[in-house]
């Protein structure tokens, strides 16, 4: 169902949630969507100026906003708003109806990331296939910049007590091309890659050092269509939400824990590594419980 469809159905912030989701804005200009959702009622009389000032940036953000949602700039976006009739009073809500503010949907649309992360995990050999490879390669190089570190350091943080060699690769710069040949020459075979947008440029280029360096490129990214699909061997694609100012990423640490799952029935000696890793906690005191 379109925005337009539902318009008579709906209140004012959930048509314009509807008209906002599915586009990739940046940070700024979803902060300009969320103030024009929390303003529905008089987001159609508003000027850009008006826009701006509301939500804290610049007019021209308003307007690059407008373009990036399709339109020739921010007067044709007002228009649009007031056909769709986001200015008018809410019909009262059943309870049905009740769940659509911004931050319930973007929690009910991460729930929804997650159900289609199930159905493609319904068909166990890619993950089985990556899995494979990882547990093969000594070293084991884990690579993730900006948005995407947070996944690899925890991938790596939990690898690491189960694989005997992780090289965890978070930081970009020159010493990063270094970083991926030395593990190549130490006996990696397989670079891990976890790459979540907005892609950094320095991503690509140590991609294509890890291809130079011979080393087959399993990557977890938002997409198969990626930017970094071309310089990838094997794509395990999971989404990310974008309803809230920053990206959220459960379903790309769901499945980073999935593959390091996998990971564990394929590496020799795992339960015995974990269970020392355990005695070796306690005899040190390191946990409260």
């Amino acid at each position: 169902m379109t925005a337009t469809d539902d318009a008579g159905t709906v209140g004012p912030s959930a048509r314009l949630l509807q008209l906002f989701e599915g586009h990739r804005l940046t940070p700024t200009q979803r902060r300009i969507a969320h103030s024009l959702v929390r303003h529905a009622t008089e987001a159609p009389f508003l000027s850009s100026v008006e826009v701006a000032e509301l939500a804290g940036v610049s007019q021209p953000s308003v307007t690059r906003f407008a373009v990036a949602l399709g339109y020739d700039g921010y007067p044709a976006l007002r228009k649009q708003l007031r056909e769709l009739g986001a200015g008018e009073a809410a019909a009262p809500e059943t309870p049905a109806d009740a769940v659509r503010n911004e931050h319930q949907q973007a929690v009910l649309a991460e729930i929804e990331h997650l159900r289609h992360l199930a159905e493609l995990l319904a068909d166990p050999e890619p993950i089985a296939r990556a899995a494979r490879l990882l547990a093969a390669s000594r070293p084991l190089p884990v690579l993730g910049l900006r948005a995407a570190s947070a996944q690899a350091r925890g991938f790596a943080y939990f690898a690491a007590k189960v694989h005997p060699d992780i090289r965890l690769l978070d930081e970009g710069g020159s010493m990063l091309a270094d970083r991926l040949e030395q593990a190549a020459a130490a006996g990696a075979s397989v670079l891990l890659c976890f790459a979540l947008p907005r892609y950094p440029r320095e991503l690509m280029d140590a991609l294509a050092v890890a291809r130079e360096c011979g080393l087959t490129v399993v990557t977890v990214a938002d997409s198969v269509f990626a930017p970094v699909a071309k310089l990838s061997d094997l794509m395990l694609p999971a989404a990310v939400g974008t309803g809230l100012v920053f990206d959220t990423a459960c379903a790309p640490m769901m499945l980073g824990r999935v593959l390091l799952q996998t990971m564990c029935d394929e590496l020799p000696g795992a339960e015995a590594r974990l269970e020392a890793i355990e005695q070796s906690a306690a005899a040190r005191g390191l946990f409260l419980e």
